[in-house]
């Protein structure tokens, strides 16, 4: 019944795949043509508006009517409307019904956090999935959701770029004018396209993938709603523009779109200075002072009515729905409470960035003049530094609030609050001391969010988050350049200290301690000894993880004593984790093993950072449905692999009508001799040379070897650790099964099961019922008959895709595995199945991680084909 093969070799022992340096710079390269993005973003801005500064912009900001303002308020609200519709048509196309309060609400906030951070597909799935996983849909709905959103959002800004080019055509100067016509008709030709695939009525193939398209009708729908939603933005900017530049809106959209889809390509977060670049050149305003000024200042309004306002409200309406969730004195959730750590850790990464870029511009005058007649000069300096120090801790806190950490929850508290202080004493900047005082109003509460004791300094910090503060920071750097450019910069810049002309020396100092202080965390960071111990334990390590495993629920912890997994403890032994690792892949075996909760919570996350670390990817195999909080909360996928067979002991017999032929099978060999013995684990070690024989002889029958991992094996280390059971047949040992029994008596199982190839029929049948008589005479509540993979998959036409794969799987691999046989077997003991599931990453890694771990529970890639 427990086939066994040899195990594979380890990862890291030359198996296929990429080498690190080739993961690395996988992972790396998006961020860095990101970074390069905004590098040469910054620097097309310098040299367009070199003869431009600070004040400049900023006056125009401020002689912006009330009218002007409104308007594009107006605006804003209105495309945030029409961005509602893609929802509501998606789930309409794929047959779903949701209210429409509850639909406008998930669209406004995952469209409300694309905009302002950038990577849309990411972040607005990602929100979709938290929320739409709540209202009933599958990953499946979910994923063809956020593709017919994102397909609409981009026919929509084609259709519109390219009817513009052919209706406006580029203004001469431009680089792209002459070709604006070709470059129009081409734009145009891929919505019609769209369309035109509506009319067929079969599904499109496309390499291996087979897409269905929308009817005309609804690609219509997409078109019309992508396009209006692109049309009230461009409107937003419109009314925000200086008079001087007002050649029709024709003129200014055909250069907005040509901007936004630029600075989309370049997956710089939000566009954030390609998009101002893009229409400084396409409005002509190199060099021209009084023209470049105004659309700085029009695209800094922008920036906060369009992306800023609507940000502030969807985090108003989570911490709302939050608050709601603590007075009814309990967190929401799961699903949502997964998503506040994350949001928390995007609100403080902005708060830091606020700090850094207040600190790189002049401060208001008349604040100043305030100031200078309340504090002395000393007071305001130090404010000045230290804000800017505190945003960039703010930045590499908000990884510690995403990583759940205690020490990153209470250190953000306290910096918050000093940092509104600061920016009160550094020029009055009462907007900033509110943002920073309500958002550790809102973090307060959430302290049970953040439960970790892990230190910050082995917080693993991908290239995703190095690029966001380096970024960040670059952004700050330019600034100060910008705001003081007419400064005659010197070393002995670096020591003047005055009220009104000291804004320079303070900017440029304030930027250099936030750069060492980043640096400085850093180096702490690199230095401090990593724990990456992937080697198999010792005695001494399973003499700690005995008394665990005892005390552990599920007796599928004693496979830790099989000695061939890596076992990861918490740092005070509560608890541990038995893994073992195949090309990137860390396979983690069952759930943590241990009785103290928070231990078992805080190991989840650490072997999740390490395999980070490591470039590797972290799979929980065969987890019960009991402790899947654990994995959703550090992000995990969940795939169900299979359902467990337990029976419960106090209510197993075989009497009536659906037991008769067991019962019949275990009289006739009672009768013929046969007997049931328990053997202690310590006498165990004589009875090796007994046993040896018959599992030789039942490996030679079954045409197989020895398995490991998820099973074990004929090893007399293992075997002499755990009691046994031996069926006797006079003085003859016919089989013989060796005992996980825990010491709460909650759970009784079986591992490795052999016979002789002579042995009487039905002897498996007999081991079982014996030993559950046993078991439920010596007090323990289950028997474990171990996992049906496969089974309780059902292919219905809403399943995700893992679903229907696997029952096809269950119902036509019997050439492979014996899965429907196997059910049957266990099921004729009346068992209560419970699901299993499997813990991995999203992402396109599922396929590699899936043949990973079947070849490291089949022994190689040959024992997965095998029977």
């Amino acid at each position: 019944m427990h086939e066994q093969v040899e195990r594979p070799p380890r990862a890291g022992e030359s198996l296929d795949g990429p080498s690190q340096h080739v993961v690395w710079l996988r992972r790396a390269a998006g961020p860095l043509f990101s970074v390069g993005m905004l590098c040469l973003a910054l620097f097309a801005l310098h040299l367009l508006a070199h003869e431009v500064n600070y004040h400049q912009v900023r006056q125009y900001v401020q002689s912006l009517s009330h009218e002007r303002l409104g308007l594009a308020v107006l605006f804003t609200l209105a495309g945030y409307a029409v961005m509602t519709m893609y929802d509501r048509l998606a789930l309409a196309s794929i047959g779903r019904r949701l209210p429409w309060r509850r639909v406008g609400l998930i669209s406004f906030i995952s469209y409300a956090f694309s905009n302002a951070v950038g990577m849309s597909l990411l972040v607005s799935g990602s929100i979709r999935y938290r929320f739409y996983v709540q209202n009933g849909l599958g990953n499946g709905d979910i994923a063809r959701v956020v593709l017919f959103c994102t397909s609409s959002f981009w026919l929509g800004l084609l259709a519109l770029t390219g009817t513009t080019l052919l209706w406006v055509p580029l203004p001469p100067e431009l680089p792209l004018a002459a070709l604006s016509q070709p470059l129009g008709a081409a734009l145009v030709a891929l919505p019609l396209a769209w369309l035109a695939g509506g009319l067929l009525h079969r599904p499109l193939r496309v390499w291996r993938w087979r897409v269905r398209l929308p009817s005309v009708g609804t690609g219509l729908k997409q078109i019309l709603v992508g396009a209006c939603d692109w049309g009230l933005a461009a409107a937003v900017l419109y009314v925000l523009m200086p008079d001087a530049l007002n050649n029709g809106f024709g003129h200014f959209l055909a250069i907005f779109v040509i901007a936004q889809i630029i600075g989309l390509v370049s997956h710089v977060p939000g566009g954030l200075g390609v998009f101002e670049a893009v229409m400084l050149a396409g409005f002509g305003a190199t060099g021209n002072a009084e023209l470049t000024a105004p659309i700085l200042g029009a695209l800094a309004a922008y920036r906060v009515i369009y992306y800023l306002l609507p940000l502030c409200v969807a985090a108003v309406l989570v911490l709302r729905r939050e608050a709601q969730g603590w007075r009814r004195q309990a967190l929401l959730a799961p699903w949502f409470t997964g998503l506040l750590p994350s949001f928390f850790a995007g609100l403080t990464l902005v708060c830091g960035a606020v700090l850094l870029f207040s600190g790189a511009t002049r401060a208001l005058p008349a604040r100043m003049a305030i100031l200078g007649e309340l504090l002395p000069l000393s007071v305001l300096e130090v404010s000045h530094l230290l804000a800017s120090v505190i945003g960039m801790l703010l930045l590499i806190l908000a990884r510690g609030l995403q990583r759940r950490l205690d020490a990153a929850y209470w250190l953000t508290l306290v910096l918050l609050l000093a940092g509104a202080v600061f920016s009160l004493l550094k020029g009055i900047d009462y907007e900033e001391a509110a943002l920073m005082t309500l958002l550790a109003l809102a973090l307060a509460p959430a302290h049970r969010l953040f439960h970790r004791r892990a230190s910050l300094f082995s917080t693993s910090f991908g290239m995703g988050w190095v690029v966001a503060i380096v970024a960040t920071l670059g952004c700050a750097a330019w600034l100060v350049v910008f705001s003081y450019k007419h400064v005659d910069y010197s070393a002995d810049l670096w020591w003047q200290f005055s009220l009104h002309h000291g804004g320079a020396p303070r900017a440029l100092r304030a930027l250099v301690a936030a750069a060492v202080t980043g640096m400085l965390f850093a180096a702490a960071s690199l230095i401090r000894p990593q724990k990456l111990h992937r080697e198999p334990p010792g005695e001494a390590e399973l003499a700690q993880a005995l008394p665990l495993i005892k005390q552990f629920p599920s007796a599928q912890a004693h496979l830790a004593l099989m000695g061939d997994k890596t076992l990861l403890f918490d740092d005070e032994h509560k608890a541990f984790v038995m893994f073992d690792t195949i090309g990137r892949s860390w396979v983690a075996m069952g759930d943590p093993v241990g009785a103290d909760e928070a231990a078992r919570r805080e190991l989840v996350w650490t072997f999740l950072e390490q395999c980070e670390r490591a470039g590797g990817w972290p799979v929980f195999y065969q987890v019960s449905p009991a402790n899947l909080d654990l994995y959703l909360e550090v992000g995990l996928n969940l795939l169900k692999i299979g359902e467990e067979a337990r029976v419960r002991l106090a209510g197993f017999n075989l009497d009536g009508k659906s037991k008769k032929v067991l019962r019949n099978t275990v009289n006739k060999l009672q009768r013929e001799g046969l007997r049931l013995e328990i053997v202690p684990a310590d006498a165990v070690a004589d009875l090796l040379p007994t046993l040896r024989p018959v599992s030789d002889a039942w490996l030679h029958d079954k045409h197989v070897r020895e398995k490991r991992f998820s099973l074990g094996a004929f090893d007399p280390r293992y075997l002499t650790r755990t009691p046994m059971a031996l069926v006797w047949q006079g003085d003859q040992l016919v089989a013989f099964a060796n005992l996980l029994l825990t010491d709460t008596r909650e759970e009784a199982s079986v591992d490795l099961m052999r016979h002789r190839p002579d042995a009487p029929a039905g002897i498996m049948d007999f081991l079982f019922v014996e030993l559950m008589q046993w078991a439920r005479a010596e007090g323990y509540r289950w028997f474990n008959l171990g996992m049906a993979p496969l089974a309780g998959l059902h292919s219905r036409r809403h399943a995700p895709l893992w679903n229907r794969f696997g029952a096809m799987v269950f119902g036509r691999g019997e050439r492979f595995y014996n899965f429907r046989g196997l059910q049957r077997y266990k099921q004729k003991f009346d068992p209560q199945w419970e699901p299993r599931y499997m813990a991995v990453p999203r992402g396109i890694a599922l396929p590699m991680i899936l043949a990973n771990v079947a070849s490291l529970i089949a022994g190689g890639l040959g024992g997965v084909v095998r029977r």
